[in-house]
């Protein structure tokens, strides 16, 4: 990510990433839809219902006539700030940061022939948003801040046999940037000024492309691999900043660039019918964090001068691993189940207010209830736990720093959706 920004009093500028459901933003694998409660497991190889398209477009080969998926969800969590001694700049506590977040996805199919199928759909796959108490101690980092991204991806898919099924969709996705940051106007309390603060705002469209292979060896097995390129969105604002002094005055209205990549993925899924009752799926995903790069720029303030500089989030590759099953309790009841590990885009010591992403593990489940032989409903729960999250940043210029850690964090997601098929 670059950012371009013009030098004066202290503020940050963020690209958030978030959501595997890690706090701070990253991918969501919960999407209102019923694979929330397998916590992926088998996402790319199930071809179970139009929700396909996000997972692996070639799973559209698999469903008959035309079908929809509809869902909603919302996400709710603790994400609270334990500061430390460490602690220098005065101010309460962060709250509880994670407010409840709604969403929801919009999934149709239709097959064409033997061969061919085609589809569309709409869901918010990448995003979180952070809301701190305005006068806490990070304020000088973080106030409040949200990255969303809303993905829109015609699909089409082709069977060439019983074995072998490919798909692909062209993703274009609407970017939503906002970012709220304190202005620090007395650094090193040589003054009594009250703090500035300023706001920073765009959205912007990014475009990249799914595309998916299954294969199936032999009748109730299919492996499906899945391969999401990157996005890059390019967000350019001028600051709207608030607060007396000249200098506040000269930072009004200056440009700012960030240019944000949403990473490529790759994730290698199996689905495995065991009898009549009982399937196994698994999944391994690779997300490509390293290529993130710098998630912010800071302009640190000393008396008399100004210092900009940028932050490079040294952010590394992630992994993702889950099992889940799928029991037919009854011919209208099915209960999906699965647990999932994944790893921490960023160590300890880089870990920011701005982004505080950690390892994480899920534990999911859901059950599908067939209203009839067309239409199905489904309600899903997740649970990520990410633990402590200790976080240290110092501002070079200023000296400011907040310390200290996020306790024993947590996210849940739940779900409902309804499949028709015509």
């Amino acid at each position: 990510m670059q950012i371009k920004t013009s030098a004066l009093p202290a503020f940050t500028v963020f690209a958030l990433c978030c959501q595997q459901a890690h706090a701070g933003g990253i991918m969501l694998y919960e999407i209102g839809t019923d694979n929330a409660g397998l916590a992926n497991a088998g996402a790319a190889a199930r071809a179970q219902g139009p929700s396909t398209i996000a997972s692996n477009p070639a799973g559209m080969s698999y469903l008959p006539g035309t079908q929809i998926t509809a869902g909603l969800q919302v996400l709710y969590g603790d994400l609270s700030f334990d500061r430390d001694s460490g602690t220098n700049v005065p101010g309460s506590g962060s709250g509880n940061a994670l407010d409840p977040i709604p969403g929801g996805s919009f999934f149709i199919t239709h097959q064409l022939d033997d061969h061919w199928s085609v589809g569309f759909g709409q869901y918010g796959d990448f995003g979180l948003a952070v809301n701190y108490d305005n006068d806490w101690s990070g304020r000088y980092f973080a106030q409040n801040s949200s990255l969303l991204g809303l993905s829109m991806v015609p699909s089409v898919a082709y069977r060439f046999n019983d074995q072998w099924s490919v798909g692909i969709g062209v993703k274009a996705m609407y970017g939503m940037l906002k970012a709220q940051t304190a202005i620090d106007r007395s650094p090193f309390g040589l003054t009594d000024r009250s703090d500035g603060q300023f706001k920073y705002k765009d959205n912007d469209w990014g475009f990249g492309a799914n595309v998916g292979v299954i294969y199936a060896p032999q009748p109730g097995t299919r492996i499906g691999l899945t391969y999401t390129s990157k996005v890059d969105l390019d967000f350019e604002d001028k600051l709207d900043v608030k607060g007396d002094g000249p200098l506040l005055r000269r930072l009004d209205n200056s440009n700012i660039q960030l240019d944000t990549t949403v990473p490529q993925t790759v994730t290698l899924s199996l689905f495995q019918q065991l009898d009549p009752q009982w399937a196994l799926l698994a999944s391994v995903n690779w997300q490509d964090w390293s290529e993130f790069g710098q998630i912010s720029a800071q302009i640190d303030t000393s008396a008399g001068n100004a210092q900009s500089t940028t932050i490079d989030a040294d952010f590394k590759d992630t992994w993702h691993l889950s099992l889940g099953g799928q029991y037919q309790v009854t011919k209208q009841w099915l209960w999906n189940f699965g647990v999932a590990y994944d790893s921490s885009a960023v160590s300890d010591s880089n870990r920011s207010v701005t982004v505080p992403m950690a390892e994480s593990w899920r534990i999911a489940t859901g059950a599908t209830y067939a209203l009839n032989k067309d239409t199905d409903v489904n309600v899903s729960w997740a649970l990520v736990y990410l633990g402590d999250m200790p976080v240290d940043q110092t501002k070079s210029t200023s000296g400011n720093r907040i310390s200290g850690q996020f306790d024993s964090a947590w996210i849940q997601a739940v779900t409902g959706n309804m499949t028709w098929r015509f």
